[in-house]
C-alpha cells in the first residue's frame, strides 16, 4: 500500500483500487488515457471472476456515495441507483407472470384441439366453449352442442367404431404437428431452447457463461415451443422451462441498467431472483420459488436477493393472479382443499410412499442419463427430429385408448387429488351407493363417508396401473430431447397415480375390517376416515422429491399449491424418506446428474471432497510438463509478450520480478493484454514490437532513440489468491466454492511454484471418482 501513495495522488479513487489490486476499471497509468472497453469482461465458455466483479461494484458504489454528498443531481443519481434493482424485478416479475399466464391459455387451447373444435370461436377451448351452452348437463358438463369432436365435424356422427378411429388419427395428427413443430423451431432458430434449462441455469449462477443461453431468441423460442411441446401430449411439464423463460426475461431486462449490464455478478444475483418467479408463475407458489432458488439453483444468494426474489415472485404471482389464465380465480390447475384430518397411523402408507418416490428418483436418473448418454454417443444424437417424431407417435398411439394417459398431465393430476363429492361424475368416483342408514353425518362438510368400490372405480383403478406403467417408461425417454421439457408434471403424476392407488387400498380396507386394532377407534363405519387425494398429493411430493432431490422448498410448494396446511407433517415425512432411499442409490439430483453428463465446470457444494491429496499433486506444470508461461515485470518486449501469448491458450499469465527469482508480482487477463496491447497501438504514439512492456510503479531509464515502453500496471491484478503446495486439496476446494474462484497461483516460500484452476480441480475429482476426466469439456 505503501508503494500505491503515489497512484493515490494521482488518480481518482476507482483508478486508485485499480491501481492497488487491479480488480477496478482498468486505466493506464498515463492519465489521459480512459478505461478501455472490453477490458475486465469475459469470452465466451469461460468463468467469472467473483472477487474482481465484487470489488468493482464496490468501487462504484463508493464512488457514487462520494458523488452524492458534493451535488443534488448526483443525490438523484444515487437515489435511482439504490432504486433500479427494485425496478428491475419489478419488470422482471411483471414480464414472466404474463408470459407464464399467455403459455397456460394457449397451452390448455392447444391441447383441446387435439380432441375437436368449438363451431362459435375456434380460439375457445373445450370449457370455455361450453360455458355460455344452456344445453350442458351436470352428468356431462363437457357435452354441449357448441364443441364438436373431429369426427362429428367430419363424419357427421360421434358414435361407432368409424368415429372413434377418426378421433384417434386426428388425435395423432395435431400431437405430431406440434411436436414438429417444436422441434422444428428449436433447431432452426434457438438450439439452446431445448431440455429444462434448469441444469444450465445452475451452471451459469455459479460463475460459467453461456452467451445466447438467456438471450432474446431463445426466450421468443421456448414461449412458443414450450406451449406446443405440452400440447403434443408428450410427458412433460412446463414448470422446469417457466425457470428457464424468467431467467431470459430478467437477463434481457438487466440490460437496461447500466449496474446490471456490466457487472456479471451483480446479473447474477438477478438471475437467482428470476428464478424464483419461474416458479412462483409455474406453480403459483411464490414463496416455495424463493426457496426453491435458495436450496436448489443458487449458488451465491446474500439476504438482499432473499428480500428481492420475495417482491419479484409476489409481483409475479399477482400479474398471473389478475390474468386468470384458468377461470378458477386460482394460479393452478390442481388446486384442492380436503377438510379430512389424517391419523397417526396414516404415517406408515406416507412414508411408504417417501419409500416408492425414493426408488423411482433414483432409478429415473440412472435410466434417464444411460439414455442420454447413449444419444449423445451414438447416431441416434444426428437425428434429433426424427426422434422426437417416433416418441410423440409412440406416446399418442398408446395413451390416446386410455382416458387418463391422454389428458394433459396437469388435468391428470388435478383428477387424482381430487376428493370425491356427492356430485362427483368422475369415473374415479365410482362408488357403490350406500343406504342412508349406514351413513351417520360424521363426514366434514361435502366429503363423504368411505363407501364401497363399485365397477366404475374398478376399471379406473386398472386403467391407472396401466397410466402408471406407460408414464414410468415413456418419461425416460422424453426427458432430454431437443424441445422443451420440464420433469416437475411426469414426476408428480407417477407419484400421483402411486397414491391414489395405494389410498383407495387403505380406504377399501378401512370400510371392510373397520373392526381391525389398526382401524378400531378412529374409524367406525360411516366416517370419512381415508381421503384418497390426499394420498395422491403425498405421493406426487415424494417422487418430485425423490428425483431433485428437493426437500423444504418442496414441502412448501406442495402445500401453496393444495392450501392443505394440516398436512405438512405427512409431506414432510414422505419427502424427507424419499430422499434418503434415493441418497443411498447416488448422493446426484437430476439437474447434478445433467450437468455432469453435459460436462460443465460446476463445483457441486453438497459434495464432500474426501481424498487426502495436497495442491502440488493438481497443480500445474506437473513434473513432465513445460515450465510455467510467465511475464516478468519488466524486460520484455511487446513483440515477445505477444509471441507468449499467441503461443499458449491459457486464460491468464503470473507476473514476477524475474525469471531467475520467480518472486510473485500479480496476475493479468490474457484478454486484458491483448486489448491493452492492440488498443495502445492505435492510440498511443511510438508503441512498436521492439517496445518495452513494464508492469512497475515507475518506468524504468530507456536509451534515448528506444521506442517509449508501454506501461499497464493499470490492468494488473496486485492481489491475487495464493495458497501454499503443502495446503490440503480440501481446504483448496472451499476457497473455490465460497469465492467462486477462476484459478488460484501457488507458492513456496514466495516463489512461484504453478497454478490450480477450476477444471484442474473437476479433473482431480473425476480421477478420484474413476470417471473419465476429460468428460469435462469446456475450458
Amino acid at each position: 500500500i505503501e508503494q500505491n501513495a503515489y497512484n493515490d495522488k494521482e488518480h481518482s479513487s476507482s483508478s486508485r483500487a485499480a491501481g492497488m489490486n487491479g480488480n477496478g476499471p482498468s486505466k493506464f497509468v498515463d492519465p489521459l488515457e480512459d478505461p478501455l472497453p472490453g477490458v475486465g469482461t469475459y469470452e465466451d465458455f469461460n468463468t467469472i471472476d467473483w472477487v474482481r466483479e465484487k470489488t468493482k461494484d464496490r468501487d462504484r458504489h463508493r464512488e457514487i456515495t462520494n458523488k452524492s454528498k458534493l451535488s443534488t443531481v448526483a443525490l438523484l443519481h444515487s437515489i435511482s441507483d439504490a432504486f433500479s434493482g427494485w425496478l428491475l424485478m419489478l419488470l422482471v416479475g411483471l414480464m414472466s407472470g404474463a408470459l407464464a399466464g399467455g403459455i397456460d391459455i394457449a397451452a390448455h387451447w392447444l391441447t383441446d384441439m387435439k380432441e375437436g373444435v368449438c363451431l362459435i370461436g375456434f380460439w375457445f377451448n373445450h370449457e370455455h366453449c361450453c360455458w355460455t351452452s344452456n344445453e350442458t348437463t351436470f352428468k356431462e358438463r363437457d357435452q354441449c352442442p357448441q364443441w364438436q369432436s373431429w369426427a362429428e365435424l367430419i363424419t357427421g356422427t360421434s358414435e361407432g367404431p368409424f368415429a372413434y378411429i377418426m378421433n384417434y388419427l386426428m388425435y395423432i395428427f395435431w400431437a405430431l404437428l406440434f411436436a414438429f413443430l417444436a422441434v422444428t423451431l428449436v433447431r432452426a432458430f434457438a438450439p439452446y431452447a431445448c431440455g429444462s434449462g434448469i441444469p444450465e441455469i445452475k451452471t451459469i449462477l455459479s460463475g460459467f457463461i453461456i452467451r445466447g443461453y438467456l438471450g432474446k431468441w431463445t426466450l421468443i423460442i421456448k414461449t412458443i415451443t414450450l406451449v406446443l411441446a405440452v400440447s403434443s401430449g408428450l410427458s412433460l411439464g412446463k414448470e422446469g422451462p417457466l425457470v428457464h423463460v424468467a431467467c431470459c426475461c430478467a437477463n434481457i431486462l438487466c440490460h437496461l441498467f447500466t449496474k446490471y449490464r456490466k457487472n456479471e455478478a451483480k446479473r447474477r444475483e438477478v438471475l437467482s431472483a428470476a428464478a424464483a418467479v419461474g416458479v412462483s408463475v409455474a406453480f403459483g407458489a411464490p414463496i416455495g420459488g424463493v426457496l426453491f432458488s435458495l436450496e436448489e439453483v443458487s449458488y451465491y444468494f446474500p439476504l438482499k436477493t432473499l428480500w428481492r426474489s420475495f417482491f419479484a415472485a409476489l409481483v409475479a404471482a399477482f400479474t398471473l393472479r389478475s390474468i386468470n389464465p384458468f377461470g378458477n380465480s386460482r394460479l393452478v390447475l390442481f388446486y384442492v382443499e380436503f377438510h379430512a384430518p389424517w391419523h397417526m397411523l396414516e404415517l406408515a402408507p406416507f412414508i411408504l410412499l417417501g419409500i416408492f418416490g425414493g426408488l423411482w428418483g433414483a432409478l429415473f436418473i440412472r435410466a434417464n442419463i444411460a439414455w442420454c448418454r447413449r444419444r449423445k454417443t451414438t447416431r441416434l444424437g444426428h437425428y434429433p427430429v426424427m426422434e422426437v417424431l417416433v416418441v410423440t407417435a409412440l406416446t399418442a398411439v398408446v395413451a390416446y385408448p386410455n382416458s387418463y394417459t391422454r389428458m394433459s398431465g396437469a388435468e391428470l393430476i388435478s383428477e387424482l387429488f381430487n376428493d370425491c363429492s356427492l356430485l362427483d361424475s368422475s369415473q374415479l368416483c365410482g362408488y357403490k351407493p350406500v343406504s342412508p342408514a349406514n351413513t351417520s353425518e360424521t363426514g366434514v362438510g361435502n366429503s363423504l363417508a368411505d363407501r364401497p368400490a363399485g365397477e366404475g372405480l374398478y376399471t379406473a383403478l386398472w386403467q391407472l396401473a396401466l397410466a402408471l406403467v406407460f408414464k414410468i417408461m415413456v418419461t425416460v425417454i422424453t426427458f432430454g430431447m431437443k424441445v422443451p421439457s420440464g420433469l416437475f408434471i411426469p414426476s408428480m403424476a407417477v407419484g400421483a397415480i402411486a397414491g391414489r392407488l395405494l389410498g383407495v387400498g387403505m380406504e377399501q380396507l378401512a370400510y371392510y375390517h373397520h373392526d381391525w386394532f389398526l382401524f378400531k377407534g378412529w374409524c367406525s363405519p360411516g366416517a370419512d376416515c381415508i381421503t384418497p387425494g390426499l394420498y395422491a398429493m403425498v405421493g406426487a411430493a415424494a417422487c418430485l422429491g425423490g428425483v431433485t432431490r428437493m426437500t423444504v422448498s418442496l414441502v412448501v410448494i406442495m402445500f401453496e399449491l393444495t392450501g392443505g396446511l394440516e398436512y405438512i407433517v405427512p409431506l414432510m415425512a414422505a419427502t424427507m424418506t424419499s430422499k434418503w432411499v434415493a441418497d443411498a442409490f447416488g448422493r446426484e439430483g437430476i439437474y447434478e446428474a445433467h450437468i455432469r453428463l453435459n460436462g460443465y465446470p460446476f463445483l457441486e457444494p453438497k459434495e464432500e471432497f474426501e481424498h487426502s491429496s495436497l495442491t502440488v499433486d493438481v497443480m500445474r506444470p506437473r513434473r513432465s510438463d513445460p515450465a510455467l508461461a510467465v511475464l516478468t515485470q519488466e524486460g520484455m518486449t511487446v513483440e515477445e509478450v505477444e509471441a507468449l501469448v499467441e503461443s499458449t491458450r491459457y486464460s491468464g499469465f503470473p507476473v514476477v520480478v524475474s525469471q531467475e527469482s520467480q518472486r510473485l508480482v500479480g496476475f493479468v487477463f490474457r484478454r486484458d493484454l491483448l486489448i491493452s496491447i492492440d488498443n495502445a497501438r492505435k492510440r498511443q504514439e511510438g508503441v512498436v514490437g521492439a517496445s518495452q512492456v513494464v508492469f512497475t510503479e515507475h518506468a524504468p531509464a530507456h536509451a534515448a532513440d528506444a521506442p517509449p515502453p508501454l506501461r499497464l500496471r493499470g490492468i494488473l491484478d496486485l492481489s491475487p489468491f495464493t495458497v501454499t503446495d503443502h495446503t490440503p486439496m480440501d481446504i483448496t476446494v472451499d476457497i473455490f466454492r465460497k469465492l467462486g474462484l477462476r484459478q488460484c497461483l501457488v507458492t513456496h516460500n514466495g516463489r512461484l511454484l504453478g497454478i490450480i484452476t477450476k477444471k484442474d480441480i473437476l479433473k482431480h475429482m473425476a480421477q478420484i471418482a474413476n470417471r473419465d476426466p476429460d468428460s469435462i469439456l469446456f475450458n
